[in-house]
């Protein structure tokens, strides 16, 4: 079966180029490269690189473009461990480990978040991607916690409209540098880097509004452990907007400063972002019942926590 997409109204006046390397995480290049072959269509008509999306196209990459593309046009169920946070008969909320991506992609064709949920759960939504069936938002690769994927198609489709509507709050902990404000607002728009089209900027050319709100739950030194709510959901938008005001994610290879804790004794290397996504709160897109649903910290996560506090004074 192809993949197709429903351009929605934040993703109109967007390249093609760049809107499939967003969506198959590929090079733009890559993503030329299926236009010029003639893998995807718009509204059933080949568009060449530049068209400009509009709201309502539906963009479709042809079944054919996943073997040319990276050997992958099957979701593999794989026997992988799988923490349940929360599951029915229309969804599961799943706490995403550390170190794993949320579906097969160029680099990473099994051992993906879907890989496992395909094993755990007999029934998947039919829409979606045939890679992706049922996810409805993703967290970076190095980032944990709690995320939906959608096992009903009515569920998908009300999911997704919720999440445009900003109906489901989103609430994540990380750990920055630098003794930062007890709270505040970051609302610089992001967009992608003119220098690195591989990251996003406050400093784009072509940016979207981003708001991030944050609140200081403990001090220690010269680093602080800060609870963080997104009310806009850009790709990689808490990293982006701390580094932005000079109080990057502990462990952030791509937007920090060091990858490194330092301590009065000496420096322990940090292998990713200390960023988790802590907390769900959203009403039930079928049963119309509230949820709130919490996902523990990692371990990793923790045992950099209570380094701190057995290294530091604690300063409220």
């Amino acid at each position: 079966m192809s993949e197709k997409f429903h351009i929605s109204i934040e993703e109109q006046d967007k390249r093609l180029d760049l809107f499939l390397s967003e969506k198959l995480n590929i090079s733009r290049a890559k993503a030329q490269e299926l236009i010029v072959k003639g893998f995807i269509k718009i509204n059933n008509t080949l568009k060449n690189k530049s068209y400009k999306l509009k709201k309502e196209d539906i963009v479709e990459i042809l079944e054919y473009s996943f073997n040319y593309n990276n050997s992958i046009n099957k979701l593999i169920p794989q026997n992988l461990p799988l923490k349940i946070l929360y599951e029915d008969e229309f969804l599961t909320v799943i706490s995403k480990p550390p170190g794993i991506v949320v579906y097969p992609c160029v680099g990473h064709t099994n051992g993906t978040v879907m890989n496992a949920v395909a094993h755990h759960f007999k029934k998947l939504a039919n829409v979606g991607g045939p890679l992706r069936p049922g996810v409805v938002h993703r967290l970076d690769k190095d980032t944990s916690g709690a995320m939906i994927i959608a096992l009903d198609d009515e569920a998908y489709y009300k999911l997704i409209e919720m999440f445009k509507k900003r109906q489901i709050k989103k609430e994540y902990l990380a750990i920055v540098y630098g003794k930062i404000k007890d709270s505040g607002k970051i609302t610089s728009a992001i967009g992608r880097s003119i220098h690195d089209r591989k990251k996003m900027s406050t400093k784009a050319k072509v940016s979207k509004e981003a708001i991030t709100e944050w609140t200081v739950l403990k001090r220690f030194n010269s680093y602080s452990l800060i609870k963080v709510n997104i009310i806009t959901g850009r790709t990689h938008q808490i990293r982006v907007h701390f580094s932005s005001i000079g109080h990057p994610i502990l462990g952030d290879q791509i937007y920090g400063k060091k990858i490194y804790l330092e301590l009065k004794n000496g420096k322990i290397n940090i292998s990713r972002q200390m960023l988790h996504a802590h907390k769900l709160e959203f009403t039930h897109p079928i049963k119309n019942i509230p949820l709130i649903i919490e996902a523990p910290i990692p371990e990793d996560m923790e045992k950099i926590i209570k380094i701190l506090e057995a290294s530091y004074e604690l300063k409220q």
